[in-house]
């Protein structure tokens, strides 16, 4: 007579006791993730450990830039082809990958002069206003200049693609020729304008905003003026939190790259992005 066996576990149970942990190679994480190449580009150039945070911060910051000049592209793509859903879809996405980008700033905040300057030396000549990334987000805003394409001349692909970055429309031109298309009147010299020059405010264009917000038939219109105001807003915010955080670290002294520091993002902080759903408010 038989033993009786102990009962077997269903296949599903074994099947899932255990993730797999037997790869020929690499794992499938590494080959999509490149989580070896990402850890290895910190080369610190002080010995103070406060640099590992900074440098991995701004690594950090390039790759959200990398992510929203895919996103605002992607926008600006799908409103050439009247596809207000998938360009709503990317702005949105875009408004949290800001919300992280900004959150970036959190770990290098509040350093003091000291601390800054335990490493400062370490950056030479670089700053932040070099990278080729953050500046084909800025030309994707708007602001466009011939002028910033003179540090990029010992790059040739940094180069290439800023140069043609600087000739395609912005973001903000693309929603003016998609609204000019669903038939509101945006100026000839608006939509005819040299796309490398920077964006300047437009009173015709003021209008149009305002008529959009006063009235219930251009819901569509209106959600993406929302959609785009919520991007203005966070860019603002990104430049005030890298202001605010300049200024705990340096005080006014000059920026690192030659660039006037504090002098110079306030500037940049002042300048309003996609200005005429701003002051179009202050007439609805």
């Amino acid at each position: 007579m038989s033993q009786p066996q102990p009962p077997r576990p269903h296949a599903p149970e074994a099947a899932g006791a255990a993730p797999n942990l037997d790869f020929e190679g690499t794992t499938p994480y590494e080959d999509y993730v490149r989580a070896s190449v990402l850890s290895r580009l910190q080369e610190p150039l002080s010995d103070d450990p406060g640099e590992m945070a900074f440098l991995v911060t701004t690594q950090v910051m390039e790759l959200w830039f990398t992510v929203l000049v895919h996103e605002w592209r992607t926008a600006g793509h799908a409103l050439r082809r009247d596809d207000l859903e998938a360009a709503l879809a990317a702005l949105k996405r875009s408004a949290y990958e800001l919300e992280s980008l900004n959150a970036s700033w959190k770990p290098i905040a509040h350093l003091t002069p000291g601390q800054f300057n335990a490493y400062r030396g370490a950056l030479g000549e670089a700053s932040g206003f070099q990278s080729a990334t953050y500046r084909r987000l800025e030309f994707l805003l708007g602001e466009k200049s011939a002028a910033m394409l003179v540090p990029y001349r010992g790059a040739p692909r940094d180069g290439a693609e800023l140069e043609k970055a600087l000739h395609e429309p912005s973001l903000y031109d693309e929603v003016l020729r998609y609204l000019a298309r669903l038939g509101h009147e945006i100026p000839r010299s608006v939509l005819d304008r040299d796309v490398s020059e920077r964006y300047a405010a437009d009173p015709g264009v003021e209008r149009v905003w305002q008529r959009i917000y006063e009235g219930p038939r251009h819901g569509d219109a209106c959600r993406l003026g929302e959609s785009l105001t919520e991007v203005a807003e966070l860019v603002w915010r990104w430049r005030n939190d890298h202001l605010v955080a300049t200024r705990r670290a340096m005080g006014s002294k000059v920026g690192t790259g030659g660039s006037a520091g504090v002098a110079w993002l306030e500037k940049r902080a002042a300048k309003t992005v996609f200005p005429e759903l701003w002051t179009a408010r202050s007439h609805v």
